[in-house]
């Protein structure tokens, strides 16, 4: 089973993002497809953005970000009205951990564990 988490840190503020909007989507043929959404928590992260039963089948996806109502939200003037992480998945993995670290100005990710 394929579960996908995410933790969201403002390196700026040396905190986690909290209240910051998040949908995850598939592709398919015809574009994107949300699978899910929700808002962090206080400790920047998503409980159960999906069901412990669901399965994500091989293919690519999307985590969407919503900075700018993050930003707008602490009086914040960002330069990245979103973020898009796209990542592939190959079917054989049980867990995937998508983390941001955020700034006003900048962003960096890589895969988690």
């Amino acid at each position: 089973m394929s579960q996908i988490t995410t933790h969201v840190l403002d390196t700026t503020r040396g905190l986690p993002a909290q209240n910051l909007p998040i949908s995850l989507f598939v592709q398919t043929p015809q574009g994107w497809d949300e699978l899910a959404s929700g808002v962090t928590n206080t400790d920047g992260r998503i409980a159960g953005l999906l069901a412990d039963n669901v399965v994500l089948p091989a293919g690519v996806y999307r985590m969407h970000f919503a900075t700018k109502a993050y930003f707008e939200a602490n009086n914040e003037q960002g330069f990245y009205p979103y973020v898009d992480i796209v990542f592939e998945l190959d079917g054989s993995a049980s867990h995937y951990h998508i983390p941001l670290l955020l700034t006003a100005f900048g962003y960096s990710t890589y895969r988690g564990s």
